[in-house]
């Protein structure tokens, strides 16, 4: 993990589940911008505000973590227009942790009492520390 870059996406679960059968990462509504940034061989792992893009009902769970694999960025058509860009990824097995039980813990979050600021954007870059934090804490499955 050394040299390399970690980052958090927020994405819904179920959206979540679709890149890790697919083996891709998806950002900011298809957007190219936050992909291109990411880099191959970076960490990305996945922060689910909700299950389903359209819920109301907070769900506030790390999902998936997954190892950039591509190179570059490309288009998938999945249909009636939606034309979004992705990048390969390696997805490792892990258990889904509950965001609340990590805030004491994860230094990019400073504010403790408003830590869902933090995730405004759909994707920032992470420490080295704060990645590990969080790996631990899902048991990834590294091999």
């Amino acid at each position: 993990m050394k040299n390399k870059k970690f980052w958090i996406g927020v994405v819904s679960k179920n959206n979540v589940m679709k890149g890790v059968e697919g083996g891709f990462i998806q950002l900011c509504h298809g957007k190219k911008a936050p992909l291109a940034k990411i880099k191959k061989g970076d960490w990305l792992v996945y922060y689910s505000s909700k299950e389903d893009i359209d819920d109301k009902k907070p769900y506030q769970y790390f999902t998936a973590v997954a190892e950039i694999t591509g190179d570059f960025e490309y288009q998938y058509d999945m249909s009636y227009g939606f034309v979004p860009f992705r990048k390969d990824a390696r997805f490792y097995k892990c258990n889904e942790v509950d965001i609340r039980s990590l805030i004491p813990e994860l230094s990019f979050i400073e504010d403790k009492k408003h830590w869902g600021y933090y995730f405004r954007y759909n994707y920032l870059e992470i420490s080295r520390d704060d990645f590990i934090i969080i790996w631990k804490a899902m048991n990834v499955q590294y091999k």
